[in-house]
C-alpha cells in the first residue's frame, strides 16, 4: 500500500473503516428486509437510499482525507445515480475526480494507475480494480488519486471512477449523451467549491435543453426496442424496461436540463403535472425502488431483472403468500402464487409509469416549443451523442453474442413489441406549431395529436371517453393522443363505473370501435394503455398483468389477447397477404371481421379463474353480446369460437388426420363452412400469438390439412377409405411418370404395403418413397433418404430396412445425438417384414443449412441402424430455468382407440433434449410397436401422442407397469 500525505494509510485503518462501513450498511439494509414494508406501506424507502448515500459519502470523505487529497486542488464529485443520492445495496459508486484545467497537460492519472476511466459510464459498467502501478515516477497528486481509488476497491466499494479536468468534462459531455446525463446529476463531496462551480457554470452554459430532450428520447427509444417495447416481459428489468425507473429518470433529467425543476414537487409547482399525478408517480417510483433494492438483497449482487429464480424470493419479502383461486365451485387446486401477485402489481405499476412519463414528456416538449427552444438549437450535439451511444451499444453487444447464442433456447423472447405500448412520437413536437384545427365540438387536431377542447370534457360529458377512440380511428392524420388528452383520460378513470358500463350510448360506441373497418388494434392497444379498456370491459381488467406459467406463453394474458387481435386483423390487410396466403384468401371472403376480432378479445378472458377457461369465456361473451344487442346468429358464432378455440389445434396436433372418423367427428363439431373458416382463422392467430417458438410450418400444414379435409366433408364428400387409397395411388403414379420409373417398377413394393400406409401418406410422399426404395424392395438393404421438407422447415427422412426390435428407439437416439427434434413420425411395417418409417425433423443448429445436412443424415443414420448393440442409456438432458422454476407434473394416459384396434398413449411433460428417446426406449423394452407418433411441442411443454399396439396391453397389470416406467423416464431428476 502506498503511503501519501501526512497520515499513514495503514492496513489497520482500512480494516477499521471497512468493518464500520459493513456494519452500518447492514443496519441500514435491515429496513428493506422488514416484512412490514410492502406494497401497501413503503414509508422510508427513499430515505434509506439517501442514508446509504450519506454513509458512502462519509467513507469516501474519510479515504479522501487519509490520502491527503483534501489539501490538493482536486475535487471529489458524485455523478450518476450516486450523485442523485440513490444508493442501492449493490449499486456502482460513480465518482469524478475533478482537476483544474492547468493539470490537463499532464498524463491522465487513471491511465497511469491502470484505472478504468469512465466518467459517468452506464450503470451496468463496473470499473476493474487498479493494476499494479508502473515503475516510472508518478506526480504526487496522481499517486494519491491512484492510491485513493485502490483503497476504495479494498474497502469493497464498486467504484466507477474518472479523472478529468473541467475542459475534459465539457468535451466528453458534448460528444456523449451518457456522460452529459451523468454530469447533470453531479454533487460535490469534497474539494474546492470554486472548482466545482466552474464546472457547473460551464456545463449549464453549454446545455441545450431541446437538443438534450431529443437525444434522451431517442436513447429511450433504443432502450425500449432492446426490451421489445413492452413492460410486460415475463422477466422484466425494473430499471431499464419500459415502465421502469429509467423512464422516470428521463423525465427528471429533461426537466432539470430545461430548468423546470429537479423534483416531482418542483414539476408540480411549475405546472407540468397535477398533485394527483405527483402522488401517483411518487408511489410508483418508491415501489420500483423497493423492488430493485430487494432484488439486490436476495441476489446478493447487482441484479435489476425480475428473473423467475428471484420472483418468489422477492414476493415473499413483500409478504405475498399463496392465495386460493375463487371459482363458482369453490377453491381451485392451483392457488395464486406469491410471484404472480408480485408481478401483477409490478405490471400495473409499469403501466402507470408508462402513462405518466408519456404525459410529462409531451408536456415538457410543448413547454420547450412554446418557449422558443426548438427554433435555434444546434443539432450537432444530438448527432454526436447518438453516434457515441450506437457505437458503445454495438461494442457491448459483440462479446456477448457467442455466449448468448448458447443460451438462446432458454431465453424468453417477447415478439409483442407493437402490441404493448403504442409508440409516441415525442420528436414530432418540434418545429413550427400549427394552429389547432377543430374536429368536432369536443376534439381538436393538435399537430397530429388528438386534443380535448377542455380539461373537464370527460367529467362534463362522460360519453366522450369512448368517443376519443372512435375519433382516433376515423380521423385521417391523427396518430396519437396529446398530453392534455392523456391526462384527462388518466383523471377520468374514476368516472368509468358500473353506471358508465351500462350506458346504452357507451355500449354502442364500444361496439362501433370493434366494428370499425380499420384501426381496431391500435384503438384497443391505446385503450389498454390508458386503462379505459379494463375500466369499460371489467372482465378484461381481471387479466391485465396476469402471468401464465405454462411454459409456452411468453407474455401476460392481456398482451397475448391483443397479439391475437392484431394477428386476426392482419389477415384482412393486403400488405400482409404473403404471410399466410390461405388465411388471407379466406379473410377476403369473410363478411364480418369484427366477429373474429371480438372472439379474439374474449378467447382467453377467463384465464386464471380456475376451471375450464373456454367454458367460462363462453359465458362472458354471451353476456357481452346480450348487453350490446348483438344478434342471435352472431352471438352463437362468437360463443362457438370462444368455447372451441382450442379444439382445432388439439385435433390437428394429437389425432390421426388420415382417420376418416376423426374428420367426421370434427365436421360434426363445426357444423358448417362458416364456423370452420372462422375457427381456422382464430386458431392460426392464437397459436401465432402465443410464442414465436410455438408456431412452425409443420403445424401450419397440419391445420391446413384438417381444414381442407373437413371442408370436403361439409361439402358433401364422405371420406371413403378405398377411394382415398385409389386417389393417392393415381397421384403417385402420375408423379413417378415424371421421373421415368420402369413400368410396374413399383408393384413389388406396393404389394407389401397395407391400406394404412396409403391412407396416411399423400401422393407426393408415396411417389418419393417408391422412387428411392422400389429397386431395393425385399433385398435386405438399409436405405435412408432425406430431403427438404415439402411443407414448412426442416427435413423429411425416410428409413427402409429389415424390421428389428428397438428400431424406433434407435432412430430416436440417433436424432437426439445429432441435435434434431422430431416433429412427426409415421411408422409402417410391410407384409414381408420391412420397416418403412418417415420422420419430420428440425434443428436449432444452423437451420439455414438444411440442404447440407441431407448427405450427413443419409450416411450416418444408415450406419447407426446397422449396429446391433444394446440401447445406450439416455443422456441427462439439461433443463431450462423456466422448467426448473415452473415444472410440469408429468402425466401418462393410456386408452383404447375408438375402434378398439390400437392403444392411444398421451404423454405430457417438460421438454428437454433426449426426451423422445427416453420414451421410445421404454416402449422398446416392453416390446411395444409404434404405428404413429404426433409430437407437439409448445414452448417448453410437450404433449406427445402415440398410436401403439401390443398383445400385452390388454393386461391391466402390464398397463400399470408401463405407465410407471414411463413416468420414471420422463420425470426431472
Amino acid at each position: 500500500m502506498l503511503v501519501q500525505g501526512s497520515e499513514a494509510v495503514t492496513p489497520e485503518a482500512l480494516q477499521a473503516l471497512r468493518e464500520g462501513y459493513a456494519r452500518d450498511k447492514d443496519a441500514l439494509l435491515a429496513h428493506f428486509r422488514d416484512p412490514d414494508i410492502g406494497y401497501r406501506r413503503m414509508r422510508g424507502v427513499l430515505g434509506t437510499l439517501k442514508k446509504l448515500t450519506q454513509l458512502t459519502d462519509a467513507v469516501l470523505l474519510a479515504l479522501w482525507r487519509l490520502h491527503g487529497l483534501d489539501r490538493d486542488r482536486a475535487a471529489l464529485v458524485a455523478v450518476g445515480g450516486y450523485g442523485r443520492s440513490e444508493m442501492f445495496p449493490h449499486s456502482d459508486v460513480d465518482v469524478l475526480v475533478l482537476l483544474p484545467d492547468p493539470v490537463a497537460t499532464q498524463r491522465n492519472p487513471a491511465e497511469d494507475a491502470g484505472v478504468s476511466a469512465k466518467a459517468g459510464a452506464p450503470a451496468t459498467a463496473v470499473a476493474a480494480p487498479p493494476s499494479e502501478p508502473e515503475s516510472r515516477p508518478l506526480d504526487p497528486v496522481q499517486s494519491r488519486i491512484s492510491a485513493f481509488i485502490g483503497s476504495c476497491w479494498d474497502l469493497g466499494l464498486q467504484i466507477g471512477s474518472s479523472v478529468r479536468t473541467v475542459s475534459d468534462c465539457l468535451n466528453e459531455s458534448a460528444g456523449d449523451i451518457t456522460v452529459q446525463t451523468s454530469l447533470l446529476e453531479r454533487r460535490l463531496i469534497s474539494g474546492p467549491p470554486a472548482l466545482y462551480q466552474q464546472l457547473s457554470a460551464a456545463y449549464d452554459s453549454a446545455m441545450q435543453p431541446y437538443a438534450f430532450y431529443l437525444a434522451k428520447t431517442l436513447e429511450m427509444r433504443q432502450r425500449h426496442a432492446k426490451f421489445d417495447n413492452t413492460p410486460y416481459s415475463l422477466e422484466p428489468n425494473c430499471k431499464e424496461s419500459p415502465g421502469g425507473l429509467r423512464d422516470l429518470h428521463i423525465v427528471l433529467w429533461v426537466a432539470k436540463a430545461a430548468g423546470y425543476g429537479t423534483t416531482w414537487d418542483a414539476l408540480t409547482r411549475n405546472g407540468l403535472m397535477t398533485r394527483y399525478e405527483a402522488k401517483q408517480i411518487k408511489r410508483n417510483y418508491t415501489l420500483l425502488s423497493l423492488i430493485r433494492a430487494r432484488l439486490h438483497l436476495v441476489a446478493n449482487r447487482r441484479e435489476d431483472r425480475l428473473v423467475f429464480d428471484l420472483q418468489t424470493l422477492v414476493a415473499e419479502q413483500f409478504g405475498y403468500t399463496a392465495i386460493p383461486r375463487q371459482t363458482r365451485q369453490g377453491h381451485d387446486r392451483s392457488p395464486i402464487r406469491p410471484s404472480e401477485a408480485l408481478m401483477r402489481h409490478y405490471y400495473w405499476t409499469a403501466k402507470a409509469v408508462t402513462q405518466l412519463s408519456q404525459i410529462l414528456l409531451l408536456n415538457i416538449a410543448e413547454r420547450l416549443r412554446d418557449s422558443g427552444h426548438t427554433r435555434n438549437y444546434d443539432p450537432a450535439p444530438v448527432t454526436r451523442a447518438m453516434r457515441a451511444l450506437q457505437a458503445r451499444t454495438e461494442k457491448q453487444a459483440q462479446p456477448s453474442q457467442e455466449a448468448g447464442a448458447q443460451l438462446a433456447a432458454q431465453e424468453v423472447v417477447n415478439p409483442v413489441a407493437s402490441t404493448a405500448t403504442p409508440q409516441t412520437d415525442y420528436l414530432a413536437m418540434g418545429g413550427q406549431r400549427r394552429a389547432m384545427q377543430p374536429i368536432n365540438e369536443r376534439f381538436l387536431d393538435n399537430n397530429g395529436l388528438l386534443e380535448v377542447v377542455s380539461d373537464t370534457l370527460y367529467r362534463e360529458q362522460p360519453h366522450a371517453i369512448l368517443e376519443t377512440f372512435l375519433v382516433l380511428q376515423r380521423t385521417v392524420g391523427i396518430k396519437g393522443l396529446s398530453a392534455r388528452t392523456l391526462r384527462a383520460l388518466f383523471n377520468a378513470r374514476v368516472l368509468m363505473d358500473s353506471k358508465f358500463r351500462r350506458d346504452p350510448v357507451n355500449r354502442e360506441q364500444f361496439l362501433q370501435i370493434l366494428q370499425a373497418p380499420s384501426g381496431v388494434t391500435s384503438a384497443l392497444r391505446l385503450m389498454n394503455q390508458t386503462s379505459v379498456l379494463g375500466r369499460y370491459l371489467w372482465v378484461f381488467r381481471k387479466i391485465v398483468g396476469q402471468m401464465q406459467h405454462d411454459l409456452f406463453h411468453v407474455y401476460t394474458v392481456d398482451q397475448h389477447i391483443l397479439m391475437v387481435v392484431r394477428n386476426v386483423r392482419r389477415f384482412f390487410k393486403v400488405e400482409h397477404a404473403h404471410e399466410y396466403p390461405l388465411c388471407s384468401q379466406l379473410a377476403a371472403g369473410w363478411d364480418s371481421p369484427w366477429i373474429l376480432s371480438t372472439a379474439a378479445l374474449f378467447h382467453d378472458i377467463a384465464k386464471g379463474r380456475g376451471g375450464d377457461h373456454s367454458q367460462l369465456g363462453e359465458r362472458e361473451i354471451r353476456r357481452f353480446a346480450k348487453n350490446h344487442g348483438i344478434g342471435k346468429a352472431d352471438t352463437a358464432l362468437l360463443a362457438f369460437l370462444v368455447r372451441e378455440h382450442l379444439t382445432m389445434s388439439t385435433i390437428a396436433q394429437k389425432q390421426d388426420l388420415s382417420d376418416p372418423e376423426v374428420i367426421l367427428a370434427f365436421a360434426r363439431t363445426v357444423r358448417n363452412e362458416r364456423y370452420l373458416t372462422a375457427l381456422y382463422l382464430l386458431t392460426v392467430a392464437d397459436i401465432r400469438g402465443t410464442s414465436p417458438k410455438v408456431w412452425n410450418g409443420w403445424k401450419g400444414k397440419l391445420l391446413e390439412d384438417l381444414y381442407q379435409a373437413t371442408l370436403r366433408v361439409l361439402g358433401g364428400h364422405h371420406p371413403d377409405q378405398d377411394s382415398l387409397v385409389e386417389s393417392h395411388k393415381r397421384g403417385a403414379l402420375v408423379e413417378m411418370a415424371r421421373f421415368s420409373m420402369p413400368f410396374e417398377g413399383h408393384v413389388k413394393l406396393w404389394n407389401a404395403l397395407d391400406v394404412g400406409y396409403f391412407v396416411r401418406h399423400d401422393s407426393g410422399d408415396i411417389a418419393w418413397h417408391t422412387r428411392h426404395i422400389a429397386r431395393y424392395a425385399g433385398q435386405g438393404k438399409t436405405v435412408v433418404r432425406a430431403r427438404l421438407a415439402p411443407h414448412g422447415e426442416g427435413l423429411q427422412v425416410l428409413v427402409y430396412c429389415p424390421d428389428q426390435p428397438e428400431l424406433f428407439a434407435r432412430i430416436c437416439g440417433y436424432f437426439e445425438q445429432a441435435a434434431f427434434s422430431i416433429l412427426d413420425a409415421k411408422i409402417h411395417t410391410t407384409s414381408d417384414g420391412y420397416a418403412l418409417d418417415t420422420f419430420q425433423v428440425v434443428t436449432s443448429l444452423m437451420p439455414e443449412h438444411y440442404r447440407e445436412f441431407i448427405t450427413m443424415v443419409e450416411t450416418s443414420l444408415a450406419r447407426a441402424l446397422e449396429q446391433h448393440g444394446p440401447l445406450p442409456e439416455p443422456a441427462r438432458g439439461r433443463v431450462s430455468r423456466r422448467v426448473r422454476i415452473f415444472p410440469i407434473t408429468p402425466a401418462v394416459q393410456l386408452s383404447a382407440d375408438e375402434k378398439a384396434q390400437h392403444w392411444v398413449l398421451t404423454i405430457t411433460t417438460s421438454d428437454r433434449l433426449g426426451l423422445l428417446y427416453r420414451i421410445a426406449r421404454v416402449l422398446s423394452l416392453h416390446q411395444i410397436s409404434v404405428e404413429l407418433a404426433k409430437i407437439s411441442t409448445m414452448g417448453e411443454r410437450v404433449e406427445d401422442t402415440f398410436l401403439i399396439e401390443s398383445p400385452s396391453l390388454a393386461s391391466p397389470r402390464f398397463q400399470a407397469e408401463l405407465e410407471r416406467d414411463l413416468l420414471d423416464a420422463i420425470a426431472i431428476h
